[in-house]
């Protein structure tokens, strides 16, 4: 019942997934199209937290997640941001779903 409603919205994303999108920039003017992961949905857009190919295995605020899982062509893993979510209004195109482990994790840290 829940995804029929947000697509009689047109809304074509769903928490737990990972989209393409045109995420801005926290510290500036401008934007850039990343890969982020699906938290909320929200009225005028979206709820996401940003995937990084960057290696940030020394930071707390980050978790190692596998990219195959969404990116066949990746020849390493990605991070996702766990600090807070960032809003987007519209999505790109659909690269996969999060592992349920992190999602699980995800989920706990921000009380979804």
């Amino acid at each position: 019942m829940f995804s029929l409603f947000w697509r009689l919205l047109g809304r074509k994303g769903r928490p737990g997934e990972i989209w393409w999108a045109d995420v801005p920039f926290e510290d500036g003017p401008g934007s850039k199209v990343r890969p982020c992961l699906i938290v909320e949905l929200r009225w005028n857009g979206y709820e996401v937290l940003k995937i990084t190919s960057q290696d940030q295995s020394h930071r707390r605020d980050h978790v190692r997640i596998p990219t195959k899982h969404w990116d066949r062509n990746a020849t390493k893993d990605s991070y996702l941001d766990l600090t807070d979510p960032i809003r987007v209004r519209a999505l790109d195109n659909k690269a996969g779903e999060l592992d349920k482990a992190t999602w699980r994790k995800v989920r706990k840290l921000h009380r979804i």
